[in-house]
């Protein structure tokens, strides 16, 4: 984790705020465009948030802020009860969206979805590629930076201020890669009409699976062999036993709790795609009868 001061913090549309977080111990770790970091509030809860500022910054992050209605305590106390000054630690960011070259893209953007697509336009315009951007909200003052990338990006960027347009009227040609953000009824009617998308998800998608299995679990490090339960998750087998594995979400979406696989198969169950050789314990678990992994 890297400490950082609240140096800045401002409504930029209705029930949005950003927060400009600057390191306290010298430059913030780099990052790339479409990545997020967690932010430990100081009511022991933690969040993640898109990174939206300059990725050529290190000094600060920039993230923003929606605040949920069915919020469970993040993005209330975000409103509620942070201001400047206050010390708060993030970790370092992960990008589990990248910005693959192009020759082109189209960005689709929904509300808060906007915030990883911000600094992916500044990268895609300075590479030169052909670069537009439509960007829905249920009302211009409910739409964070619409205005700056308007400003910014002149007529690559179409405003939506009264719900999302029709996707299936929108084309990609060759070349064009398309990356969408937003609520799930954004991302799946973007999935329904673009034959490839890369899209990012604020919740998991409800998916079935078979009944759960008890197995074991090997930490080959430690040499503990660790019994995952049917009703108990391997994130919590692992901290139960003392085998602690950082985590944030829970559900599968933020890729805090990876880690390495180095014998069995697992069965993944997360919504950001494990890299071969790693899993997320928070919601996967094992087809085989024992995973060893590298704790």
């Amino acid at each position: 984790m890297q400490k950082t001061l609240l140096e800045r913090i401002e409504r930029v549309a209705d029930d949005v705020v950003s927060l400009v977080l600057r390191g306290d111990e010298g430059q913030l770790a780099p990052w790339e465009p479409g990545a997020h970091i967690d932010l430990a509030l100081p009511n022991w809860l933690t969040r993640q948030y898109s990174l939206c500022g300059d990725p050529g910054d290190l000094a600060a992050h920039r993230i923003a802020v929606r605040l949920d209605p069915l919020s469970r305590g993040g993005s209330e106390y975000v409103h509620l009860h942070l201001r400047p000054g206050r010390t708060l630690e993030v970790s370092l960011p992960r990008n589990h969206f990248p910005l693959r070259p192009a020759a082109g893209y189209l960005f689709l953007a929904g509300g808060i979805g906007i915030t990883p697509i911000v600094p992916m336009m500044r990268a895609a315009v300075a590479s030169g590629a052909d670069v537009s951007l439509v960007y829905a909200g249920r009302s211009a003052s409910s739409m964070p930076f619409a205005a700056d990338l308007a400003a910014a990006y002149g007529d690559r960027v179409r405003l939506f201020d009264r719900g999302r347009p029709d996707l299936a009227t929108l084309t990609a040609g060759p070349g064009t890669e398309v990356y969408c953000c937003g609520p799930a009824s954004m991302l799946d009617a973007a999935e329904a009409v673009f034959p490839r998308v890369h899209v990012e998800r604020f919740q998991p998608v409800r998916r079935t699976f078979g009944p759960d299995t008890a197995f074991e679990a090997g930490c080959a490090r430690s040499g503990v062999t660790v019994p995952v339960p049917a009703d108990e998750s391997l994130l919590d087998a692992l901290n139960h036993a003392g085998r602690r594995v950082p985590s944030a979400c829970r559900e599968g979406v933020c890729g805090s709790c990876q880690v390495s696989v180095l014998d069995g198969e697992p069965e993944h169950r997360d919504d950001i795609g494990a890299p071969a050789g790693r899993m997320y314990p928070c919601v996967s678990r094992s087809r085989s009868p024992r995973l060893v992994l590298d704790l």
